[in-house]
């Protein structure tokens, strides 16, 4: 069984992670400790139509990001293009509550903006990227 998920838009990401709809369809940001995905699975794939910037603590996941896997033990910065694949490998036995925060954009938020023109030189917005940024304890606080 096929479970990769499409979010063409931030209100279906919302839906999807059983949150209210959000204020804006073009942005959004996410109190990340209030995500409750619906799926039992063990493993969860996606491909969102939208940008999302992530900064994640005590989330029990290993999260697949371009061509690598990541866990978020300690914590970690991510950058998603649209239309990257993802996929999280839920640890179901975790005894911590994640937190930090996602903000969404979708690319019409940003048509007409210098930014649109400049982003695609971003490297953590590529797909290929090899790196993620991991917090230590010391750039936690």
């Amino acid at each position: 069984m096929d479970n990769t998920f499409r979010f063409d838009s931030i209100a279906q990401f919302h839906k999807f992670c059983n949150l209210p709809k959000p204020e804006n369809p073009l942005v959004s940001l996410i109190d990340y400790s209030k995500v409750k995905y619906p799926i039992n699975e063990k493993e969860i794939r996606w491909i969102q139509n939208f940008y999302s910037i992530g900064l994640k603590r005590d989330v029990a996941a290993k999260f697949n990001y371009g061509q690598q896997q990541f866990d978020f033990d300690s914590g970690v910065l991510t950058f998603v293009a649209p239309l990257q694949f993802l996929k999280v490998e839920m640890n179901p036995d975790a005894k911590v509550e994640p937190s930090g925060w996602l903000l969404l954009i979708h690319p019409d938020f940003l048509w007409k903006a210098d930014l649109v023109k400049k982003i695609r030189s971003y490297d953590y917005f590529n797909y290929d990227v090899t790196e993620a940024l991991f917090l230590s304890e010391r750039k936690r606080h």
